[in-house]
């Protein structure tokens, strides 16, 4: 069980196995954590083995095995699926971080570069005129450069 303790930790394990090394090695509480660490250690290293065993035997022979089979492919749905949902998650968090960019850059004047309120037309410190606020397509919510008659993104006419 304390085997399972380090072993699950990842990381933390993994650290607390190197700080094993600065401490006395005499100590109990120490042999204890290093004996418990080379047991995961080794039990990961078995669990790989297996792994490549079962890969092997699968790839040799996939009809002796129909029911991991079955498994084996609705867990490959499932991560295709998961991977799409995470690249849309990536897409939408860059258009985001992208838009957050172009406003702040919107409020920054170019001649002082002091950062503006949200829809002034002159900046607040110096009076410098600011560029045109970029305009975001009500359709994908992609930002469009001013001035810009359709969206970049999807096509859809822009309000003049």
């Amino acid at each position: 069980m304390a085997g399972d303790i380090l072993g699950g930790l990842g990381a933390l394990g993994g650290l607390m196995k190197g700080l094993t090394g600065l401490m006395p090695q005499d100590d109990p509480q120490v042999k204890l954590m290093n004996a418990q660490s080379q047991v995961s250690d080794l039990t990961d290293q078995e669990t790989a083995v297996y792994t490549e065993i079962g890969r092997l035997a699968y790839q040799q022979n996939p009809g002796a095995f129909p029911e991991q089979a079955d498994k084996l492919r609705l867990i490959q749905s499932n991560l295709a699926s998961a991977k799409a949902a995470l690249d849309q998650q990536n897409q939408e968090k860059t258009a985001a971080d992208e838009a957050a960019k172009a406003a702040e850059q919107a409020r920054t004047c170019p001649s002082c570069g002091h950062e503006n309120a949200d829809g002034v037309k002159f900046c607040q410190e110096c009076g410098a005129p600011l560029a045109p606020a970029a305009s975001a397509c009500p359709g994908c919510g992609a930002q469009n450069p001013p001035g810009t008659r359709f969206c970049g993104s999807c096509g859809q006419r822009l309000a003049d």
